[in-house]
């Protein structure tokens, strides 16, 4: 099953159930070595610079494009609560709150639904993102499936 992904007013919502427990779901999302492997559409790798997940903590990372362009990230994580919630501030060095994401990690069973909500300062800023951030989130979730399914 494909990742639910929309655009709800000033907001980029994903929603994802995965066939994991939530520690499992939390600690590839938390964890650098783990989220290096995953993060980012097809094709993407990732070098993380620091992550420290808590809050005030930073997390600096480069995501490499299929074709060679390096994109520069910086999440400075406002509020955490393990394994159910992390909430940040995303964009990079320049800009480093082009939008603000909170993760709900719910139990759902043995399983883990997911809810990311990206929120954007207006619905202008989410159009000059929605064509690729929508199909980015969906694949990024799908690599976050597919990464559990090793485990």
């Amino acid at each position: 099953m494909k990742a639910e992904v929309s655009v709800v007013g000033k907001e980029i919502i994903g929603v994802k159930t995965f066939d994991a427990p939530r520690e499992l779901v939390w600690s590839a999302w938390t964890d650098p070595k783990q989220v290096a492997i995953w993060w980012g559409p097809n094709g993407f790798t990732n070098t993380i610079h620091e992550m420290n997940v808590k809050p005030g903590g930073v997390w600096r990372f480069i995501m490499h494009g299929p074709d060679g362009t390096d994109y520069p990230n910086r999440i400075e994580f406002i509020e955490v609560v393990q394994p159910e919630k992390l909430v940040y501030d995303h964009g990079d060095d320049s800009n480093p709150k082009q939008f603000h994401v909170t993760v709900i990690f719910e139990e759902e069973g043995s399983k883990t639904k997911l809810t990311m909500r990206s929120r954007f300062a207006s619905e202008e800023d989410i159009k000059k993102v929605a064509d690729y951030a929508l199909e980015g989130l969906r694949q990024t979730l799908g690599r976050l499936r597919e990464f559990l399914e090793k485990k």
